[in-house]
């Protein structure tokens, strides 16, 4: 506790971190007044069933802080930028050209890099957008929209889904952590009261094992995520003696690089959601098109989606490629080698350079199975107590607690790491 106090006194004692962090709050305050204000059509009374019952558009809703629930001008959440930036993060590991520029031209390289997702993302953002706006006026949650209006309320939504990637953007350069994690993070949590409120009203003593059961694999989850989140494979790593001037300088030193189990964080989650959800909505899109052909394929992809093993085996291997990919973006062996040899580090038993590099991309790839694995199955085990216990919003709330874990997590060790700089 003394600690915990200390720490909040050094966080808000300091000028640079008070400012990053009332920047965060007030980024997220002005994330939620968006996600009230209603796109310029009338919306239907179907909304919650349909959300209930759609997996797809259910798991959208998450992703958007509630923004699609409100049929809200941010009801796209940030999902065409983590698409934009998956697609370019592919298109890095395929282009040598690419590659090099976010890997060699430093910070001009990735601010490059990071205006091509923007740019990218604005036809995804329009594409999303008409296909979602679309869906809603087949379901009768938007009546009666004509051509003018189903092009104004796409640009609308399109339009807020780039304002959100840039308070995003904002609030990964001037606050703390990642801004598109702590939007989703924020929609997640402002829905906290009315799920409670839900619960409360639903209640029933009969189905009291049921609830304390949820309980139960709620908290073995939270505590198996903190887990294997700080789990690490630490390799040895020894710094040889310096020689200065004909004299040598000092003895050797032991220490060790910390390789993570879970290197990818909570990302893989996002990003697979975001990639399970884009095909559904264009899927809509097309289903209101006059194209015979067009409309059978898809429908067939509707219902293949919306069938919940399919969805659940591809949200498995979604994750569990994604943990790879990103793990293999984030940490460079090639990169961590040079580094060691030009610090005079190097791993004992191991040749520096190379064999170094190879050393670590085999330890990683191992232990990264492991993290993969455990994150799919966290992943897919709400959809897979839906189906046992036939209540629909397990699915979607164990995600949103995976999330909620993961980005705290992530949160509390870039603020220990600000506090730790102005420490000492």
């Amino acid at each position: 506790m003394n600690t915990f106090v200390r720490k909040m006194k050094l966080m808000f004692g300091d000028a640079v971190l008070r400012r990053r962090v009332l920047f965060v709050l007030v980024a997220l305050v002005i994330f939620r007044v968006l996600a009230n204000i209603p796109i310029p059509a009338a919306a239907g009374q179907n909304l919650a069933d349909l959300l209930a019952n759609d997996q797809a558009l259910g798991f959208l809703n998450l992703l958007t802080g509630g923004g699609l629930s409100a049929v809200s001008i941010v009801m796209l959440g940030v999902g065409p930028y983590i698409t934009a930036s998956i697609i370019m993060q592919l298109m890095t590991m395929m282009s040598p050209k690419m590659k090099a520029m976010q890997h060699e031209e430093g910070e001009y390289g990735r601010r490059k890099m990071t205006q091509y997702s923007r740019l990218l993302a604005v036809p995804l953002a329009l594409v999303q957008g008409y296909g979602l706006i679309a869906y809603l006026g087949k379901q009768g949650i938007l009546v009666g929209l004509t051509p003018f209006e189903m092009l104004t309320n796409t640009l609308v939504v399109a339009a807020g889904s780039l304002l959100l990637m840039w308070i995003g953007e904002l609030i990964s350069e001037f606050g703390i952590g990642n801004g598109v994690s702590l939007i989703i993070f924020a929609g997640i949590v402002s829905s906290l009261p009315a799920r409670a409120a839900e619960l409360a009203y639903t209640f029933n003593v009969a189905q009291l094992p049921l609830y304390i059961a949820v309980l139960a694999v709620t908290i073995a989850i939270v505590m198996a995520v903190v887990f294997m989140t700080e789990a690490e494979r630490p390799v040895p790593v020894t710094y040889a003696k310096q020689a200065r001037g004909g004299r040598t300088i000092g003895g050797s030193t032991q220490t060790y690089l910390p390789l993570r189990v879970n290197q990818a964080g909570v990302i893989p989650i996002i990003f697979a959601l975001s990639i399970l959800i884009f095909p559904t909505v264009v899927a809509n899109a097309l289903a209101t098109m006059g194209n015979g052909t067009v409309q059978v394929i898809a429908l067939a992809v509707q219902k293949a989606l919306a069938n919940s093993w399919v969805n659940g085996v591809l949200y498995f291997g979604l994750v569990f490629v994604f943990t790879y990919f990103y793990t293999a973006v984030t940490f460079d062996p090639d990169a961590i080698s040079t580094n060691l040899q030009k610090n005079g580090a190097f791993i004992p038993g191991i040749r520096p350079g190379e064999q170094t590099s190879q050393y670590l991309a085999k330890i990683l790839t191992r232990i990264t199975l492991v993290g993969a694995i455990f994150l799919g199955a966290i992943a897919i085990l709400p959809l897979v107590m839906q189906e046992l216990t036939g209540v629909a919003s397990l699915a979607i709330g164990g995600t949103a607690l995976l999330i909620v874990v993961s980005v705290v997590l992530d949160l509390v060790k870039k603020v220990d790491a600000q506090l730790s700089m102005r420490e000492y």
